[in-house]
């Protein structure tokens, strides 16, 4: 727990010095592209979602501001955290994506309405054959207008 109100109360005393915003402190949870198959080999008692809880209201505890987690546990967090709490959700997937080596994915429009704060979009864009189109469907799939190309 000492490990993680450290650099909380830094990031808070830093900050106020240098009359800077404070930057979010956050923690990671179970990694998306494990489940409870792969907690139980490590000697960790599934299921996923009681550890990212655990986690969570540890992480909280100490003062940090938020979790990565994935978005199939964000309404535990919600219900344990509250709705001020950062979730910061990697394993987005848009809808018939391939997700690869994650195991618990969402769609962005999925992962929006379960309460993330956040969205990591990697591969999806990083792999497209047209990032920046990928990029473009992706926020289209949230609602955003559609961007238009510089001349």
């Amino acid at each position: 727990a000492e490990m993680m109100r450290a650099p909380a109360a830094a990031a808070r005393e830093g900050a106020d010095a240098a009359g800077a915003p404070r930057p979010l402190v956050i923690a990671v949870t179970v990694l998306t592209s494990l489940d409870d198959a792969d907690l139980g080999a490590v000697g960790q008692q599934p299921p996923v979602v009681e550890q990212v809880v655990r986690l969570a209201r540890l992480a909280q505890s100490c003062g940090l501001d938020g979790v990565v987690c994935s978005a199939k546990e964000l309404p535990a967090i919600r219900a344990a955290c509250g709705d001020s709490f950062a979730t910061i959700v990697p394993g987005i997937r848009p809808a018939g994506g391939d997700v690869a080596d994650q195991k618990r994915v969402v769609t962005p429009a999925q992962a929006i309405a379960d309460g993330a704060s956040f969205l990591v979009v990697g591969r999806p864009i990083t792999q497209a054959s047209d990032p920046r189109q990928a990029a473009l469907d992706i926020l289209a799939s949230l609602g955003a207008p559609r961007a238009r190309a510089p001349p």
